[in-house]
C-alpha cells in the first residue's frame, strides 16, 4: 500500500466529479490544472475510482441507485459551481472597473 495522499477524500471526489462532469470532452491534465494537481495523480484518482466501484458491485458497471446517487450529487456540484462562476465573473467585471477608473486617474 502507497502513502496516504495528502488530499482529502471530499477533494478528491470533487475532483472525479469534475471530471466525469466533463464527460470526455476535457483531458485530465486540463481538469487537474483547474483543481490544482497533476494529470497523473488525476489518472490515478479515477482508475482508483472505477476499481472500487468494480469491486463493491462485483464488476465494472455501477448500480442504477448508485448511478441516481452520483447523477443527483453531480447535478448539485454543478449548480455550485455555476453560482461560483458568476460570482467570480462579478469580481472580475469589479477589478476591470477599478483598473479603469485608476488608469484614469494616473492620466489626469
Amino acid at each position: 500500500m502507497g502513502r496516504k495522499s495528502p488530499y482529502p477524500a471530499e477533494f478528491r471526489n470533487d475532483a472525479l466529479a469534475l471530471y466525469r462532469a466533463a464527460g470526455g470532452k476535457l483531458t485530465y491534465a486540463a481538469v487537474a490544472a483547474d483543481v490544482g494537481v497533476t494529470g497523473e495523480t488525476l489518472r490515478s484518482w479515477v482508475r482508483q475510482a472505477d476499481e472500487l466501484v468494480g469491486r463493491a458491485n462485483g464488476h465494472g458497471e455501477p448500480s442504477a441507485e448508485g448511478r441516481d446517487e452520483e447523477l443527483a450529487r453531480l447535478r448539485a456540484e454543478s449548480r455550485r459551481l455555476r453560482r461560483a462562476e458568476k460570482e467570480w465573473e462579478l469580481e472580475r467585471e469589479i477589478l476591470r472597473r477599478a483598473a479603469q477608473y485608476f488608469a484614469k486617474e494616473m492620466r489626469a
